[in-house]
């Protein structure tokens, strides 16, 4: 007998239609669940996943938007672009079915029904689904993926993603802790790719970069004429991920009057532009990260307590590479087939004894910093393998060691590192040299950088 596949949700409120199909479709489809009425159709996509809705036209409740199921159906698409909806219906209401079909829905199934025929449009249904859903749980990313999670084979890890496969679909507030380098952007990219807003884009914001005289234009946009420079209206971030995720990096380097103006905006779920009058509704999803301890920020006033709670719906801490030494060897690996294939070398693998010096190395820069060691390594490599001699790693600087106490020649060459090592990430660097956001920025000019 063929394998079956696919997962079909039933919303009927005939209780026998609900029966039959509980024993009809189970022969055919590998996951079938039946809901009496739409009020818990949201829950049941978010924690179902179907493939395909079959949904009943009418219901014992009263939409004021018109056929029940056409509504539905309607929502249905929006929420979920990917699911696709097969409409049931009685001889009288094919006129609304066929609307249906224009607005999305798959086709429809008269009542009462050929089991052959509806088998078949189902099946039709879930493979269209399917081909556009991808569903496939990604643990090893392809070498060309730069954005791609590396799940790895940690127990701390593993947890993590039990987590992330939990919370995804729904649209919970998400708060991702961390060192610099752990790949915190790239796990709020992969719980946003999961989530049921993933048609829609993920607009990421680097919270501690934006200038405290723009962050209000930025995050929430401004009308023409609302500044010297405001020439034309602007779109803020809110209003750009309208529909799918907002992802605020850094937030913990907000200032605290800015913060509360954060926090209004979340309750309210709108935006007033800077300069204009009307509140705009914002539907998003919100992903924060820091590398900062907001509870001791909390308890010492340097963070409000109120937008702590607000944004902290779920925490996910992701662990240094130092404590998940397993994953350095596979990591390494990763990265070594991505970088050979950027650069053209014909690179297979790590010698053991280059493998087990990678494990052993702290990497206090973490995942971005494994990286690019093993770039310059696969730049500088002349073999089949990366030997030990291939790689070069850095010698740790002592405990303290800031650009404050360095000489001119040995500042310059600090910052050129901290910029290296974060990606250009102001914030993160600043924090690892040690001096203020302003003072970097100063330094970057002064060398050039």
């Amino acid at each position: 007998m063929a394998t079956k596949i696919g997962k079909i949700l039933v919303v009927d409120d005939n209780q026998g239609i609900r029966r039959t199909l509980e024993i009809l479709l189970p022969v055919h489809f590998e996951q079938v669940r039946t809901i009496p009425s739409p009020a818990t159709l949201v829950t049941s996509l978010e924690q179902f996943r179907p493939d395909v809705v079959l949904l009943d036209m009418n219901f014992n409740t009263s939409i004021n938007t018109g056929n029940e199921g056409l509504y539905w159906a309607g929502e249905i698409k929006k929420m979920v672009p990917d699911v696709e909806v097969v409409l049931f219906t009685a001889y009288a209401d094919i006129a609304l079915a066929v609307e249906g079909m224009k607005r999305g829905a798959f086709d429809f199934i008269v009542k009462p029904w050929d089991n052959d025929k509806l088998i078949e449009v189902l099946t039709a249904a879930r493979d269209k689904a399917r081909k556009a859903m991808k569903r496939d749980v990604r643990t090893a990313p392809s070498p060309a993926d730069d954005n791609a999670m590396f799940w790895g084979g940690s127990k701390s890890m593993a947890a993590i993603l039990r987590t992330v496969e939990k919370i995804a679909p729904t649209d919970a507030t998400v708060l991702i802790t961390g060192e610099n380098g752990t790949g915190k952007d790239v796990l709020a990219r992969e719980i946003h790719a999961r989530s049921l807003r993933s048609r829609k884009q993920m607009v990421a914001v680097d919270a501690g970069a934006i200038t405290e005289t723009l962050f209000e234009s930025e995050l929430f946009g401004h009308v023409k004429g609302a500044f010297t420079d405001a020439h034309a209206d602007h779109v803020g971030k809110f209003e750009q991920a309208d529909g799918g995720t907002l992802f605020l990096d850094e937030i913990g380097n907000i200032p605290l009057h800015l913060q509360a103006k954060l926090l209004r905006v979340l309750q309210n779920r709108s935006v007033v532009r800077v300069g204009g009058t009307q509140a705009i509704p914002v539907n998003i999803r919100l992903i924060c990260a820091t590398n900062m301890d907001l509870e001791q920020l909390v308890r010492e006033g340097r963070f409000r307590e109120d937008l702590y709670y607000r944004i902290n719906t779920v925490h996910i801490a992701l662990p240094p590479l130092r404590e998940r030494k397993e994953d350095i060897a596979p990591l390494a690996q990763m990265f070594l087939e991505r970088f050979a294939l950027k650069y053209h070398r014909p690179l297979t693998g790590l010698t053991p004894e280059a493998a087990a010096m990678l494990t052993e190395n702290r990497w206090s820069g973490n995942i971005r910093e494994l990286g690019n060691c093993i770039e310059k390594a696969v730049i500088l490599s002349e073999g089949n393998v990366l030997t030990a001699n291939d790689i070069q790693l850095e010698a740790a600087r002592p405990a303290g060691k800031t650009i404050k106490a360095a000489s001119e020649a040995e500042e310059e060459r600090l910052v050129r590192e901290a910029m290296e090592r974060t990606d250009g990430n102001i914030s993160a660097a600043a924090k690892m040299l040690g001096v203020s956001r302003p003072t970097l920025y100063a330094k970057l000019k002064k060398y050039g950088l």
